[in-house]
């Protein structure tokens, strides 16, 4: 693979339920490929380059051998995505806190840049952000 070529990247978190855990991610937007869609996992689609494959904890397992961060109770890692605007980072996060996920940090306004955070019904920190490459101070 060339340097220049774009990579896809595919994200693994565990589940404790995967039918919530559809049910939410459907509630915000996201599609799920059904060629990787069965009883125990399901690749929610982010973009033409970007996956996070939901797995059931018994199927995450399988692949990791250290026991499973309890994301309700430690932080595993802080997943970004970006939204088109300051509207539709809110929208989002509200989307979100009404359907079952719980807010993560205070909203952080730097003019060029926007964020707000939330985490889902599992404990994985999302932060949904805006920004304006033009406007960042130099």
């Amino acid at each position: 693979m060339k340097a220049s070529e774009p990579r896809k990247i595919f994200v693994n978190l565990p589940v404790r339920s995967l039918p919530r855990s559809i049910e939410f991610w459907s509630k915000l937007g996201f599609a799920f490929d059904p060629r990787f869609t069965d009883d125990s996992a399901t690749c929610m689609i982010l973009s033409d380059e970007a996956f996070v494959m939901l797995l059931v904890e018994a199927r995450f397992k399988d692949f990791a051998k250290k026991e499973i961060c309890d994301a309700r109770t430690r932080t595993e890692g802080i997943f970004g995505l970006t939204a088109g605007s300051k509207a539709e980072v809110d929208d989002l996060v509200k989307t979100a806190l009404s359907s079952g996920a719980t807010p993560a940090a205070d909203t952080m306004d730097h003019g060029f840049m926007y964020t707000r955070s939330f985490c889902d019904p599992d404990g994985h920190h999302w932060e949904v952000f805006w920004m304006d490459p033009n406007a960042i101070p130099q």
